[in-house]
């Protein structure tokens, strides 16, 4: 493999918990709540799905049925799809639900997977090229900043400024023109079988790591280094 090309969340970051999002909301908002009304709240957040990058929900509303499936092809649908979930939840303060939006947009939501540094920065000092392509609607780009991983990204294809997202070819194939790389000879890495599966229609070898808490994935993107050779 002569490149490399990874997903965002739950490839090389993981959300902070839905309790931990709203808490930090609801401190900077200073909107009183007890604490048995917080962990009520966080179990609803987190039962619809509304933390973007956290689990999936279990029913998407009827009417986000039209938008929930192309969320991630503009910054605009994206907030609406995830702001709808929200609001599924009844809390103090309705501007609350925009300001848990932007919350997860924050490079302080996110924590880099514990083996990610040592991975990216292996890949950089063996010349290997890096894109991360992810199905997201924001930019990703100040969070890799923030970490420090930023130095060992060569290509960001995000999928809200291509209006196309994974697993639709389409987007891989952008990465791999900007990086260069021949897609046979290019690996991508993610979590979403169906999404990040969608490279190998290119051609590209793919290899699927666990969304996991951080704390209990310490070394699953190690393997990359021995799939690259």
């Amino acid at each position: 493999m002569t490149a490399v090309l990874f997903d965002f969340s739950g490839t090389l970051f993981r959300v902070e918990s839905t309790d931990s999002w709203l808490r930090s909301v609801v401190a900077d908002a200073q909107v009183p709540l007890t604490e048995a009304e917080l962990t009520a709240a966080a179990r609803a957040l987190e039962a619809v799905g509304a933390l973007p990058g956290g689990g999936d929900p279990a029913r998407v509303p009827a009417e986000l049925a039209d938008a929930w499936p192309v969320r991630d092809q503009s910054a605009a649908l994206h907030r609406a799809a995830y702001t709808g979930l929200s609001r599924q939840v009844a809390l103090p303060d309705p501007a609350l639900h925009d300001a848990l939006y932007d919350r997860h947009m924050t490079p302080a939501a996110w924590t880099p997977y514990p083996d990610a540094v040592e991975v990216l920065g292996t890949l950089r000092e063996r010349g290997i090229p890096v894109g991360v392509v992810s199905n997201i609607g924001w930019d990703l780009r100040p969070v890799f900043r923030e970490h420090g991983l930023d130095r060992y990204v060569d290509v960001y294809v995000l999928s809200y400024e291509h209006g196309v997202q994974k697993p639709d070819p389409r987007l891989f194939a952008t990465a791999c023109e900007a990086l260069g790389a021949d897609p046979r000879r290019t690996l991508m890495v993610g979590d979403d079988r169906r999404a990040d599966g969608g490279a190998s229609a290119l051609g590209c070898g793919v290899h699927f790591v666990d969304h996991l808490p951080v704390a209990d994935r310490p070394d699953g993107l190690r393997p990359v280094l021995d799939l690259v050779g």
